[in-house]
């Protein structure tokens, strides 16, 4: 199926395999990009030097010249360094969680690199479009991680009628019968974070699978309790003890968490409040939430890699509560395609009715 997202960027299929940090890292990357799909690597969550050895990884896992991204932070204090270091390896593409500034993109783009940020917005879209980026990633309300409050359904057409560029939809998808609704309100495919990451192929614990395939569409919400931001996550424990907590409670934990992610991410307590007060730029957060906001990964990290279930958050789109099983990302891939072609050939066969009278 060629669209311009598939043009674009090289693959075969127009699906995207989001950088969800700890969860994208080289075996699930690569095994959505010999599914013919694009494989995003989370860099947030690394160091420099080994978001290089994952870029290594990858490659060493796909046939020479096979398109991946890699997912960067916009307002990480070395943005710069892993921009170069995407260009310098000869990564397709760059994709960013929050809008890049016009001269990165610029950088990038005279580099040869395709810039597909991540939006929330109609008018984010129409900034990083008019500051030159290739596409947008367009997450509507039902996506996992930080989200907005705009249904997929709404802000999709929204966004296609607002930009002249590729638009690929995110929010909800898993299956063909999505795509083919995606590419009916003019996106160019689609983009899946929680059914990439309930596949064989993700090295995110079973026991936290298992948390995520017994979840219903109710288990599944939307909190400002960890980070001051609206955050979209399996409902647990921990969740309903930071929704509790008191202000002291939460600056203790925040402190904690924020020590623990400094020594796993070699960066510098100045480093720290820097990215943290990024973060704090014009919204109302507490010093507390801000702490959390520079280390939220630490509560990623308890249960997509420790498979602490009881100690750390569960990112999740709604998705989730109708996802049953963890098939390889070739055979996720492969039966998305055949859905829409099928779901394409049953709307093929309708014929419209003649005109009354």
């Amino acid at each position: 199926m060629e669209t311009a997202l598939t043009k674009l960027v090289g693959v075969e299929h127009p699906i995207v395999q989001t950088g969800m940090g700890w969860v994208a890292g080289p075996r699930l990357v690569s095994g959505a990009a010999n599914a013919g799909a694009l494989g995003i690597l989370a860099s947030a969550t690394m160091t420099v030097d080994q978001l290089r050895s994952a870029v290594h990884e990858v490659k060493s896992r796909i046939p020479e010249g096979t398109p991946f991204g890699v997912n960067l932070r916009a307002d990480a204090g070395d943005a710069a360094e892993r921009a170069q270091l995407i260009i310098d390896e000869g990564v397709r593409v760059a994709s960013f969680a929050l809008a890049p500034s016009r001269e990165l993109i610029a950088r990038l783009k005279d580099a040869g690199v395709v810039v597909i940020p991540s939006i929330g917005a109609r008018r984010h879209a129409e900034k990083v479009a008019a500051w030159g980026a290739d596409a947008v990633i367009v997450q509507g309300g039902e996506g996992g991680g930080h989200t907005g409050d705009v249904a997929t359904t709404v802000l999709l057409p929204q966004v296609v009628d607002a930009v002249d560029i590729p638009v690929v939809a995110a929010g909800g998808f898993s299956d063909g019968r999505g795509l083919v609704a995606a590419l009916s309100y003019g996106a160019a495919g689609i983009a899946m974070g929680t059914r990439f990451l309930l596949t064989s192929d993700s090295t995110v614990p079973d026991a936290v699978k298992a948390e995520y395939l017994k979840a219903t569409v109710k288990d599944v919400t939307v909190t400002t309790a960890v980070d001051g931001l609206p955050h979209r996550m399996l409902r647990t424990g921990l969740v309903d003890s930071l929704e509790r907590a008191g202000r002291a409670g939460a600056l203790v934990r925040a402190v904690r968490h924020a020590a623990g992610f400094r020594r796993l991410s070699g960066l510098s307590w100045p480093q720290m409040v820097r990215d943290g007060l990024a973060m704090k730029h014009g919204r109302d957060l507490s010093w507390s939430q801000v702490l959390l906001a520079a280390n939220t990964p630490m509560l990623l990290r308890a249960s997509m890699v420790e498979g602490r279930t009881d100690l750390g958050v569960m990112a999740s789109g709604q998705v989730a509560g109708v996802i049953d099983d963890l098939p390889s990302c070739a055979e996720l891939v492969s039966r998305v395609m055949a859905e829409a072609q099928q779901v394409l050939a049953s709307l093929h066969s309708l014929r419209a009715l003649p005109p009354p009278g």
